[in-house]
């Protein structure tokens, strides 16, 4: 099972939906990187469930335990183990369905592949397992905001058919904290409030799109051909559960443009920097950053468990009834914002390292 990610800053995650705990081991954190169990706690918060009216009851505190890696809130360059307890977990909810294959979930295909999986909300399909990948997210961003003073901002940009209209550039992390929908477009977050509220109470589910926005990357980072940086990212993402399509820059609406139209076309910044007059492509050229913003969008399905009554077969090969009961989000994106920061954090965590290790002197000069 693929359960570790990167290369030079790598972790490993463990934890079922509905087991003792969840947790993650990292290794390659550099030594003397201040790690603060706060800054790490912050973020769990903005992931954890049960935070607001349009995220799933379930109540867990999430509250993380450093068991190694770090002294005096200093890490030590040795790997740094991170635990998080469930505490609220109820697997009786989950009996009903130990032999269904519930629409729209890893439950016949978990099967497939291993001919045995953990029914219980979902194992390590769930979406549960992300609290690890936050905890070791916020280390990665406690790296790159050191080394490199870079930023990644993520919020709600659309809902089923409710659209935020706003600049990206002028999005700030307290806007997109303001509500808890987390879209800093405050006419539209209420749109999306009312109508992910509406599909509760009705039994039923929506999706939507969320945009990031990386501040700060320094241009050479991402390796040619198989580790671009589009597709490092794009394997962190979509390795989300939900997630359904990843794009940069303009995306799909690159299709209407021609070339002429698409390019950025480089020019010399005040301070002689070379820099582009546009960013269509979305701060990645070739694979490597090219010290514009790393933008784009992902879209994320509506939640796979409903209050509504679907046809289903279960491992009998028999067909039956399945009506969705437990604890669900109607819409995942508010809880999600923080599992893409985190995904691309550990991404340009990674190759800020294998980036310093290629050119030392060339990250003396940016960086210091």
């Amino acid at each position: 099972m693929g359960s570790s990610f990167g290369q030079f800053f790598r972790i490993s995650t463990f934890g079922e939906s509905h087991g003792k705990a969840l947790g993650v081991i990292l290794d390659g954190v550099p030594a003397g990187l201040e790690i603060k169990k706060s800054m790490i706690q912050r973020e769990l918060d903005r992931r954890k469930p049960g935070q607001s009216s349009i995220t799933t009851p379930r109540k867990e505190s999430d509250q993380v335990e450093i068991l190694s890696g770090v002294f005096e809130d200093k890490s030590l360059g040795t790997p740094i183990g991170l635990l998080i307890k469930n505490e609220d977990a109820k697997s009786l909810s989950y009996n009903h369905m130990k032999d269904l294959y519930r629409p729209g979930h890893a439950d016949f295909t978990y099967d497939a592949r291993y001919g045995f999986r953990d029914w219980r909300g979902g194992g390590r399909a769930s979406n549960r397992e992300t609290t690890a990948r936050v905890a070791a997210g916020a280390i990665a961003g406690m790296l790159i905001k050191e080394l490199a003073n870079i930023e990644t901002l993520a919020w709600v940009e659309q809902v089923h058919k409710v659209k935020a209209e706003i600049n990206a550039r002028e999005v700030t992390r307290e806007m997109i904290e303001s509500n808890i929908i987390r879209c800093p477009d405050q006419e539209a977050a209420k749109k999306m409030i009312e109508l992910i509220q509406v599909k509760r109470k009705e039994g039923n589910s929506v999706g939507g799109k969320i945009k990031f926005h990386v501040k700060n990357c320094p241009p050479g980072l991402g390796d040619p051909v198989f580790d671009k940086l589009t597709a490092e990212i794009a394997k962190g993402i979509m390795s989300i559960p939900a997630t359904r399509s990843v794009s940069f820059g303009l995306g799909e609406e690159a299709i209407h443009l021609t070339g002429m139209e698409h390019n950025d076309i480089f020019s010399l910044a005040d301070d002689s920097s070379i820099e582009t007059l546009t960013n269509r492509a979305g701060g990645i050229l070739g694979g490597i950053s090219n010290g514009q913003p790393i933008e784009g969008n992902i879209t994320f399905k509506p939640t796979a468990t409903i209050l509504k009554t679907q046809k289903t077969v279960d491992r009998f090969g028999k067909v039956v009834d399945f009506q969705g009961k437990g604890r669900h989000d109607p819409c995942v994106l508010p809880r999600a914002v923080p599992i893409v920061e985190s995904m691309i954090n550990l991404v340009l965590a990674d190759h800020l390292l294998r980036y310093s290790i290629a050119s030392m002197g060339r990250l003396k000069k940016i960086f210091y």
